[in-house]
């Protein structure tokens, strides 16, 4: 038998690289940074985000810039960073944002800052939303209004609006007038009134959290009807003051502002601030990727990211 020898022409150096580039397009796709922060605009516009926020673009990488891999986390932190390190992220959308206020260094005895250091030495942009998400139909507070139940309507609160309302006559304006959309926390009445505890144990389960802090209104407990409710994602005091509602929902309020909502008659039930925003990161993830250019893209939400206060 004949062994068949095979003599192959050596492949020039550039058209391998030609070649080797055009198989590399064929089995891959990414974005541009600027295509991937124009949807998120898109979906979440940084204008209805509120003024003293700082939302948008926070870490961009020197251009140009490719993204592949996406993470979404509601807070950075070290481990997040890490995390993001270890998975090639090249875009971190973290809905607080890591740089609030002004920075006069970037250097490794403030874990912020070190943070930050670790994304430019890493290419990593970072993308913060935030009060945007909040605002917009779908965004935040309108994901927590979604684990109420059956809800009559739903509006935003915005300029105290509601302060000095009843629950009839917010039923009625909703009735006579087209309420906007876009807005800060949200105000709702459920079709039916429930008793409290049967609200509560929806929170705990639409949240995944086995407990909740609950401030009884003067004169309610656990058997009281429920069927207006004021709610913001966070820290919600500031949007919620004066609301007329029969329950206050939100992750923190201060010690004197429980108070002042419960001496009304206002239950109020506190979740703790990340865990009224945590659990939207899938619902946006989805939305993200059926807008992008490119399924090709990954997407992942953060394992490391987690509410930082715990019951023992």
């Amino acid at each position: 038998m004949h062994s068949i020898k095979i003599f192959c022409k050596p492949v020039n150096t550039a058209v391998a690289n030609i070649i080797a580039s055009t198989v590399r397009k064929v089995h891959s796709c990414n974005m541009d940074l600027k295509q991937v922060v124009d949807i998120l605009e898109m979906l979440a516009p940084v204008k209805h985000a509120e003024n003293w926020d700082n939302v948008g673009l926070l870490v961009e990488p020197s251009r140009p810039h490719q993204v592949n891999i996406i993470m979404l986390t509601n807070d950075l932190t070290e481990v997040v960073m890490e995390e993001c390190i270890n998975k090639k992220v090249d875009l971190l959308i973290s809905y607080h944002p890591p740089i609030f206020t002004p920075i006069k260094t970037l250097i490794g005895a403030v874990w912020k800052q070190r943070i930050l250091v670790k994304a430019i030495e890493n290419r990593i942009a970072i993308y913060s939303p935030h009060t945007a998400w909040d605002a917009v139909p779908g965004g935040v507070n309108d994901w927590l209004v979604s684990g109420l139940g059956e809800v009559l309507f739903s509006k935003p609160v915005i300029n105290d609006q509601y302060s000095t309302e009843s629950a009839a006559d917010l039923l009625d304006e909703s009735k006579q007038s087209e309420s906007k959309s876009i807005g800060p926390g949200r105000i709702c009445k459920l079709l039916f009134s429930t008793p409290l505890e049967n609200l509560v144990k929806k929170i705990k389960t639409h949240l995944s959290i086995s407990n909740v802090r609950v401030a009884f209104g003067k004169g309610c407990c656990l058997q009281s009807p429920v069927q207006t409710i004021a709610l913001c994602a966070g820290s919600g005091s500031s949007v919620l003051q004066g609301v007329a509602a029969d329950v206050y929902i939100t992750g923190e309020m201060s010690h004197h502002q429980v108070l002042d909502a419960v001496s009304c008659g206002t239950t109020v039930v506190l979740c703790e601030h990340s865990n009224t925003e945590r659990g939207y990161l899938p619902i946006f993830k989805d939305k993200l990727q059926s807008n992008l250019n490119c399924k090709n893209v990954q997407i992942v939400v953060s394992q490391k990211d987690s509410e930082p206060l715990v019951v023992h």
